[in-house]
């Protein structure tokens, strides 16, 4: 990149993960008066958010960096760039982690609740739907779970659509779909494990109907 190319990738990197990282410390800043520390800690963002702070200091430092270049060095690369790039493919995961909650409906919430939150989330998946006393509906940018299908004994893999919490009855449930197959959808109760998670069916047709209503209105 030469020198106007690498301000311009400074902006723009500044303005979208400078604004997540505003959004995040102004929501720790808002809810932390009203919420335990236990739970201010157990948020998946209240831990991560010092790579965003980091991240703001070496861009900083890299465009401090493109403004002293002389006339001499101005087409050769900036090793400051290669610093950020180096930054965000090590810190990948939280990156992707950080871009979702801030778009979490538990990012500036600080009602008291039963949902399980952040200690079930899993990487990259947010809430986008909660109405605070029940139900939440958390979906996932890359879930997949490879499956038999009882009735024809055969094994595919499908992608998790979303999973709905019912915190009123302690329910997970998970609702997929079939890469291979759209018309294949299954909703199932859904039971995370340590090392492989478990799966049940629903044989309560209201039961079942709330699930997908619920995810269908989310």
């Amino acid at each position: 990149m030469d020198n106007d190319k690498d301000i311009d990738f400074i902006n723009e990197e500044r303005r979208y993960w400078g604004k997540i990282y505003t959004d995040i410390a102004y929501a720790i800043s808002e809810i932390s008066p009203f919420i335990s520390e236990e739970d201010l800690k157990i948020r998946k963002y209240y831990t991560k958010a010092s790579v965003l702070q980091e991240y703001t200091k070496l861009l900083d430092s890299a465009e401090a960096d493109c403004k002293k270049k002389s006339i001499f060095s101005m087409f050769k690369s900036n090793p400051s760039i290669g610093l950020l790039q180096d930054f965000k493919t090590k810190n990948r995961d939280t990156f992707k982690q950080l871009e979702k909650c801030s778009n979490c409906e538990c990012l500036s919430c600080a009602f008291e609740c039963n949902f399980k939150k952040c200690s079930s989330c899993r990487d990259a998946s947010m809430i986008c739907f909660c109405d605070k006393e029940r139900v939440n509906v958390r979906k996932f940018e890359n879930f997949t779970l490879d499956l038999t299908n009882n009735d024809n004994g055969r094994a595919s893999k499908y992608k998790a659509l979303a999973v709905v919490e019912d915190c009123s009855l302690d329910n997970l449930y998970i609702l997929l779909e079939n890469i291979r197959d759209s018309n294949d959808k299954l909703v199932l109760y859904y039971y995370p494990g340590i090392r492989e998670d478990s799966f049940g069916e629903i044989t309560d047709p209201n039961e079942f109907d709330f699930v997908v209503e619920t995810y269908q209105n989310a």
